[in-house]
């Protein structure tokens, strides 16, 4: 299977250490080579010797539209509907709030109990502050609870791949589903774009935001982006109205008149050292055909979820995500009662996944730089795990900060 991988050369693009099997690119992404001589010019050349002049002279300042327009052409947006910028978790609050914005007679917004904490966490913040409802459906009751909200419904918010077990929403149909209800459709893309073929503009979607370090590979804490369809670009408003989101920056002017573009989503100077790796790390998909990539990622899945069905039955695991390939995003989860110790125990023998509480394994299969042997080996590791009862040690079921 490797053998015939159209993207095996992609590995060489990325920095990975010996004796490591890693399947965490869905939570942080591996190293792009390229990145750390880039990183180097930026500091030691451009922040160095360059001072202030870089923003100028060695481009800085525009970088959140180009880096905006390289992950458009992996959400099927056009350049212009794409800017990176902050952080997922404000970007979402700037987009519901600028929905909102947009349907004031309408009081009720939609998402599902499942999605990411911060995701419900931003939307009942917002709902507090904007005299709304969030209704949170069931899992499999997502489309029944946009119905039900009829005439009132404001927005849908939803993340496309699933954080916790992997599942892929249909993002055309649940669109459709909001429109014709009225309502717009707000997407979270954090475990989609850089993995799966995402086509934005011909789902209709109307507002959507996403991660820049996991599957983009732009390094930890690495700035999100957001995008905004085109028809919304001339009336909606955000609400943290800073200096780089105004029609003139460096007029200094006191009234703040907005960009006429998705620039007014821009709030103050971008992080630029991790804005330079991330605009760095997307040039590794300038020859990336994402259909070939997601059906490696789809392949890689399908591999591990045949081989823990074959080697670890009787273990205790329990498939948490899609079995079929087409309703599964790169990732694959297991459940297990002693998960967490099983996780630790695996990291400690270079198999590198990690654990969502109370009891998900999540595995991750970034195609760009993951082996279809590494996945046979890690099943090989995780039965050695369990048929030695290696987890069960103290020190494997003492919880770190980070899991």
């Amino acid at each position: 299977m490797d053998a015939a991988d159209p993207l095996a050369g992609k590995r060489e693009a990325f920095w990975l250490p010996d004796g490591v099997i890693y399947l965490d690119g869905n939570s942080l992404g591996a190293l792009p080579r390229r990145v750390m001589a880039r990183m180097r010019r930026a500091v030691e050349e451009e922040w160095g010797n360059g001072l202030v002049r870089s923003w100028t002279d060695a481009g800085w300042y525009p970088a959140p539209q180009r880096a905006g327009a390289a992950i458009a052409r992996l959400a099927g947006a056009k350049p212009e509907e794409v800017i990176v910028c902050d952080s997922t978790s404000v970007n979402l609050f700037k987009a519901l709030v600028a929905a909102l914005r947009l349907q004031p007679e309408r009081k009720v917004v939609v998402s599902e109990r499942g999605n990411f904490p911060t995701d419900l966490y931003v939307n009942e913040g917002v709902a507090e502050l904007m005299d709304v409802e969030l209704r949170c459906a069931e899992p499999g009751d997502i489309e029944t609870a946009i119905r039900a909200a009829g005439s009132d419904l404001a927005l849908v918010q939803l993340t496309h791949v699933n954080y916790r077990s992997g599942l892929v929403h249909d993002m055309a149909r649940i669109t459709r589903l909001a429109h014709q209800q009225g309502a717009l459709a707000i997407w979270d893309l954090s475990h989609s774009t850089g993995t799966l073929p995402v086509e934005l503009n011909a789902c209709g979607v109307d507002f959507a935001v996403g991660c820049g370090y996991k599957y983009l590979n732009g390094g930890p804490g690495a700035p999100g982006f957001i995008y905004v369809a085109t028809q919304h670009l001339p009336s909606f408003r955000q609400p943290i109205q800073g200096w780089h989101g105004h029609a003139s920056p460096f007029a200094f002017d006191h009234d703040y008149t907005p960009h006429p573009g998705v620039d007014r989503m821009l709030v103050g100077t971008a992080p630029q050292l991790s804005l330079i790796a991330l605009e760095e790390a997307l040039a590794v998909f300038d020859d990336v055909d994402m259909t070939q990539l997601r059906a490696k990622g789809s392949a890689l899945g399908e591999c591990f979820i045949r081989l823990v069905d074959q080697e670890l039955a009787g273990q205790g695991f329990s498939l948490a995500s899609p079995r079929e390939a087409a309703l599964r995003g790169s990732q694959v989860s297991l459940t297990h009662p002693e998960g967490y110790a099983i996780m630790q125990a695996l990291i400690a023998r270079g198999v590198i996944g990690d654990f969502r509480a109370p009891d998900v394994l999540r595995f991750g299969f970034a195609g760009l730089y993951l082996r279809y042997v590494e996945v046979w080996d890690a099943v090989a590791v995780l039965k050695e795990v369990m048929s030695s009862r290696a987890w069960d040690r103290p020190a494997f079921k003492a919880w770190k900060a980070v899991t």
